[in-house]
């Protein structure tokens, strides 16, 4: 028996900033992508080649999140009955791949070059760094604040503004090169970057994974859950508790309730509950109650 409620203010939802804030990112990345690649390898700044290249990689990211993002709005059907919510999480897992990925050339090219610096045309670099700065800062914030409650937007977030830092850094390298003269400091910064973008590869491919493998969604206390359930009128106990996310940004419950019997009002029970899960952030929950002489050995 269950209750059909509006969903919590939370989830389910697609803004109607999120395609433009794809699109144009999408777009100026494609751009910055492009211009860093020409003066990196035109001046000889592997830095800015790194930059670029992990510009590249949140470019296809924001494709596939893009992408992920529309299909998890697609209504469920006979074959896909929960939907296609979880092509945000494979989205999510193939961007950090990429940013791995990217990583690891960054890194390897950077030790090559730390032995035999490259003479470093710092001016051109200088600006190319500053726009990337401007670019990927801009671009994050197209996302908005809400993007900390699904991880697929979250990804593009923590892309834009780790590109934002490392554009940073390479501006602050270029400066300290045409300072000093010390071409190894490229190098050094590129390696620096390499280690920065795999930082962010692996954050969110242990959160990816973690969804894949229907873990308890960040930000949900299991504990908490399941004294909210205990807590309701009547109630007595509650097993086969099981809390996962059906998408980036779409979490669900199941639960078997025993309740106290007879309970003459049991609709009013599930009702007291659903709303109460969706405080949580808990929009889809299945209730089953129960007898006490019902209740099954815990699993």
């Amino acid at each position: 028996m269950e209750i059909q409620r509006q969903p919590h203010p939370r989830q389910h939802q697609h803004r109607g900033g999120s395609a433009a804030a794809f699109r144009w990112s999408v777009v100026l990345n494609s751009g910055l992508s492009a211009l860093q690649l020409v003066v990196g390898v035109g001046f000889g700044s592997l830095a800015l080649i790194g930059d670029a290249v992990h510009n590249l990689g949140d470019v296809a990211g924001l494709l596939l999140g893009w992408g992920a993002e529309r299909l998890s709005g697609r209504p469920p059907s006979a074959r896909f009955t929960y939907g296609y919510g979880r092509s945000t999480q494979l989205a999510s897992l193939a961007n950090a791949v990429l940013i791995l990925m990217a990583s690891a050339v960054v890194l390897v090219e950077g030790i090559q070059r730390l032995s035999e610096p490259v003479q470093v045309s710092t001016t051109p670099v200088l600006w190319a760094a500053a726009i990337g700065v401007a670019v990927n800062l801009y671009s994050a914030r197209l996302f908005g604040a809400d993007s900390g409650h699904d991880l697929n937007r979250k990804a593009a977030v923590v892309h834009l503004l780790t590109d934002a830092a490392v554009s940073a850094a390479v501006l602050v390298a270029a400066l300290v090169v045409r300072a000093t003269g010390w071409n190894w400091l490229d190098a050094a910064t590129a390696i620096g970057v390499g280690l920065a973008v795999a930082w962010s590869g692996v954050e969110i491919l242990l959160q990816a994974t973690r969804i894949a493998l229907d873990a308890v969604p960040e930000g949900i206390d299991i504990e908490a859950v399941q004294a909210l359930l205990r807590g309701l009128p009547g109630v007595v106990d509650v097993h086969h508790l099981h809390v996962w996310s059906m998408s980036t940004s779409q979490n669900a419950l199941t639960a078997h309730v025993v309740r106290q019997s007879p309970l003459e009002d049991d609709l009013q029970l599930l009702h007291l509950a659903k709303q109460r899960l969706a405080e949580l952030g808990i929009a889809h929950s299945t209730i089953q109650l129960e007898p006490p002489e019902q209740q099954p050995a815990q699993l």
